[in-house]
């Protein structure tokens, strides 16, 4: 029987393997777009489309790991045709992420924090436990430095969309990473979280279908 400190740490080993595997997924997957992307038919391309989006859209939703690059990769390559199908598979990674860390139980990720020593981040979420969302916020705002953090809590949707247009944001998660942060916050209800993800992440897309006939 292992101890809990043995499976904690066992579970870290598993996620920086997924999170290893993502990484070599994702530039594999961007290799075999560049090689095959000049079907025989029409069926094998809708082929390709296909496949492309479900690799990216469970990629992205793996924290750390930039599987955005497999979505701007085909926008490049298969121009703005596909530009819809990226936005729609970015918007259900990053959804997937957030309901995923929404609905992690609280006391599992507390024994977990715990098992590893990260005594006080489990105690702070020990006093979140019960709690609603504005109770939560009311909560971080009274334990937080009185500069910046209370200005990014009161404007978390805002934060959220510029952290997750942030250029070298896999450092602090990802796309996925962020997500799941969010959800695991408790912060954001559902409807305008989902509101303000479709905004963040339509940029590209939408300049894609407008100008990407100039650039292919």
């Amino acid at each position: 029987m292992l101890a809990p400190r043995n499976w904690a740490i066992l579970k870290i080993l598993f996620f920086v393997g997924l999170v290893v595997l993502g990484n070599y997924l994702t530039q594999w997957f961007i290799i075999q777009l560049s090689v095959e992307i000049k079907p025989s038919s029409e069926l094998m391309l809708d082929r390709i489309i296909v496949m492309s989006m479900l690799a990216y859209s469970l990629l992205m939703s793996i924290p750390f790991v930039p599987g955005a690059e497999i979505g701007v990769a085909a926008l490049m390559i298969l121009g703005p045709k596909i530009a819809l199908f990226v936005y729609l598979a970015t918007l259900a990674a990053l959804s997937l992420s957030f309901f995923v860390g929404r609905f992690i139980p609280e006391k599992k990720l507390i024994n977990f924090l715990q098992d590893l020593h990260l005594h006080r981040i489990a105690n702070l979420l020990i006093k979140f436990e019960g709690l609603d969302s504005k109770q939560r916020l009311s909560l971080m705002l009274s334990r937080s430095p009185k500069r910046f953090v209370p200005f990014l809590i009161k404007y978390r949707y805002l934060a959220l969309m510029l952290a997750i247009n942030m250029p070298g944001n896999i450092v602090i998660g990802g796309g996925g990473g962020i997500a799941l942060m969010a959800g695991l916050s408790r912060l954001f209800t559902p409807p305008m979280y989902l509101l303000a993800v479709a905004i963040a992440v339509s940029p590209v897309p939408l300049v894609m279908t407008i100008y990407g006939n100039i650039f292919n």
